[in-house]
């Protein structure tokens, strides 16, 4: 399939394979892009050389299917040893200027960025996106500090090269990014933790072309509603941006919606209203 022009992308995944133990790794970012991710990055910070290799390989072969981008992450050499399409790099890793010299021109490159400073030296140094955040707390990037939606709207009013909200980002928070005015969103535990990546992928596009077109973009004021008995203000609108907002998401539950069990391919579309009450059962595997 002929690959669109990468700077359109919306979506962007990246893997995660501790967020979905028993399911593979192709498995899920497929899912992902017939979701609608449009743009993959293979970041894997404990494997080994050898599993690096095997999964961007596998990656490279997937992608080039469906006509999206390859990013890897750090591994210049995994990058090159498979064809990626680039690479993505943070603050700490290699300068951007040897990264371009070792890709090439044509190399899609971005840096991670937590200020609007690294932003504009990034976009000097030629860099073709940047990645914004993180946005929220995250467990993939522990003990970085959130940028918070302040840094969102600098970005969005600066910075001239594609750039991606990331950090912490899911259903129940992506249209409060979205007002501060990202077009792009990265999500990884959102999507990859959740146990049908491509209807989550299929909302997170939704909110994003509401965004752009003017519809939808204010985060959404907070209901009150009850979940097993506690009282809980959300700014969450269906049982699957609550389950995400809970951090749930992935995890098998079975969700009462005021006294009615509802079916989990129902809870993209169950509406929650103020007063809502819930029992969410979540049941733990062993023998």
């Amino acid at each position: 399939m002929e690959k669109r022009d990468w700077r359109d992308f919306k979506l962007y995944a990246i893997t995660a394979a501790n967020y979905h133990p028993g399911r593979g790794l192709l498995e899920v970012m497929e899912q992902a892009i017939l979701g609608g991710a449009d743009i993959v990055q293979l970041r894997a910070k404990d494997a080994s050389k050898e599993e690096l290799l095997r999964d961007a390989r596998a990656l490279r072969e997937l992608t080039a299917r469906y006509g999206v981008p390859f990013i890897v992450n750090d591994h210049i050499d995994v990058a090159l040893e498979v064809g990626a399409d680039g690479a993505h790099f943070g603050q700490d890793d290699m300068p951007l200027a040897e990264a371009r010299r070792i890709l090439g021109p044509d190399a899609i490159i971005g840096i991670s960025t937590h200020s609007l400073e690294q932003a504009l030296a990034a976009e000097r140094g030629g860099a073709d996106y940047i990645g914004v955040g993180p946005v929220f707390p995250t467990g993939t990037k522990p003990g970085r500090a959130a940028v918070t939606t302040a840094y969102v709207r600098e970005a969005a009013a600066n910075v001239s090269i594609p750039w991606v909200a990331i950090g912490g980002i899911t259903l129940a928070n992506a249209d409060e990014v979205l007002a501060a005015g990202a077009t792009r969103l990265c999500a990884v535990s959102a999507i990859v933790g959740d146990a049908r990546p491509a209807d989550v992928c299929r909302a997170f596009r939704a909110r994003i072309d509401a965004a752009e077109r003017g519809a939808g973009v204010s985060a959404p004021a907070a209901i009150a509603v009850v979940v097993n008995g506690r009282r809980e203000e959300t700014a969450a609108r269906t049982v699957a941006e609550l389950v995400e907002a809970l951090g749930l998401a992935g995890k098998s539950l079975v969700v009462e919606l005021n006294g009615v069990i509802v079916a989990r391919e129902a809870w993209e579309t169950a509406a929650l209203a103020d007063g809502a009450a819930l029992e969410l059962v979540h049941f733990v595997g062993g023998g």
